[in-house]
């Protein structure tokens, strides 16, 4: 998907050695985090991940727009009880090389219409869906 235009900007720094180095925002709250290995993929598992990050994010996305759209079905106070569960597997992709991912989503205190109507609207939910524009370019 192209955007029309940018109404909100985020964004983050990683440094170190990658999975075992640190991330931050680079904006007045200026959240740090330390990044580990999970210990399932050999790490001490001692800090945080892409993937976890990436299911709070979806998390937090999803549960929003729920409650987004729940005016339009008369929802409202279905939705504020809502909670939105992830998973965010990493692993081997059948038909091609290295890793990649695979996300399930539970939600409860709502209804399928409600849930298939957020999952419609959530941003996480279209760029997975219908693909997100990426540009990967050198920094001088």
């Amino acid at each position: 998907m192209t955007l029309e235009n940018h109404k909100y900007t985020a964004h983050a720094t990683a440094r170190g050695q990658g999975r075992n180095g640190e991330v931050k925002s680079n904006d007045d709250e200026g959240l740090t985090l330390r990044l580990a290995m999970p210990q399932s993929l050999g790490g001490e598992g001692d800090g945080q991940n892409p993937e976890k990050l990436f299911a709070m994010g979806y998390a937090a996305c999803l549960l929003s727009a729920i409650q987004m759209v729940s005016n339009q079905f008369g929802k409202t106070s279905e939705a504020k009880n809502a909670v939105v569960h992830t998973q965010v597997h990493l692993g081997k992709p059948k038909d091609a090389d290295g890793f990649a991912l695979e996300v399930e989503i539970q939600v409860e205190g709502v209804d399928q219409e409600l849930i298939d109507a957020g999952h419609k609207a959530c941003p996480y939910s279209r760029a997975l869906a219908h693909g997100a524009v990426v540009k990967v370019t050198k920094k001088d």
